[in-house]
């Protein structure tokens, strides 16, 4: 029985894995990642106050978003069709793209190990943690509009 419950647990998330949007999936990654690094620039910009638990919270759920990260799985090749602004620049040097994310992971690490005893410290960091981003969405994904 134990055997039969297995396989079907092991069938069903093969199923559920299989039929999985990537495009809809990293969406979502970016969607929450955008999130958590906007209320991290509200507080360093001064716009909300600074709570040494509330960023320490924020960094760490930032590291949990960037660590579920799996361009593989993401970017799939054929991954380019629907509502997507992922530039063809992604599939043309996968490894450049794994680079910058693999670097922004670190950086995120770095920033939720050594959570901010200020906001100046804060400041510092989403610089470098902005920086990331501005990177890979100038090199790896299309302007809107």
């Amino acid at each position: 029985m134990r055997k039969l419950i297995f396989a079907i647990s092991i069938l069903t998330f093969a199923v559920s894995a299989a039929s999985a949007d990537p495009v809809l999936d990293r969406q979502q990654i970016m969607k929450e990642r955008g999130k958590i690094v906007g209320e991290l620039a509200k507080v360093a910009k001064g716009e909300q106050a600074f709570d040494a638990a509330q960023v320490d919270t924020a960094l760490k759920a930032l590291q949990v978003n960037a660590e579920k990260f799996d361009a593989d799985a993401l970017f799939p090749a054929g991954s380019t069709d629907g509502d997507t602004t992922a530039s063809p620049k992604i599939w043309e040097d996968m490894a450049g793209f794994k680079a910058t994310e693999d670097k922004y992971l670190a950086d995120v690490k770095a920033a939720a190990a050594a959570a901010p005893a200020d906001v100046d410290a804060l400041k510092a960091q989403v610089g470098v943690i902005g920086s990331n981003c501005s990177t890979c969405h100038q090199t790896f994904r299309i302007k809107k509009g």
